[in-house]
């Protein structure tokens, strides 16, 4: 989805080419066809970076007009020793959402912290 956002956004804001927005960034032309394309996924250090050059919040590099809501799969996993492991994958397409959910993430920590 973000690789979606980042082609949109540059497309109707900036203009910029492909070369142009690696050059910024400082990455080759082909590493960030791949990130708009959805094939490789952006390391966390570019990400406001993108921001910055888009001229948008990184909420808005994550978020959609489209729809509001929030996904999440669950993953159970088997690891090598026999474990389950447990995960999930959350996709969160709404602002207000994300704002909500790193609110609690942060209670969270801050809880795990103290105890």
């Amino acid at each position: 989805m973000i690789g979606e956002n980042i082609k949109r956004i540059r497309l109707k804001r900036t203009k910029l080419s492909q070369q142009e927005m690696a050059d910024y960034l400082g990455v080759d032309r082909n590493t960030y066809a791949n990130w708009e394309r959805g094939e490789n996924d952006i390391k966390a250090e570019y990400i406001p970076k993108l921001a910055d050059v888009l001229q948008v919040s990184i909420e808005d590099l994550f978020s959609t007009a489209k729809s509001n809501n929030i996904s999440i799969t669950q993953q159970h996993n088997e690891g090598k020793d026999n474990s389950i492991l447990n995960g999930a994958i959350i996709i969160i397409t709404d602002k207000d959402a994300v704002y909500q959910l790193a609110e609690v993430i942060n209670e969270n920590i801050q809880n795990r912290k103290k105890g």
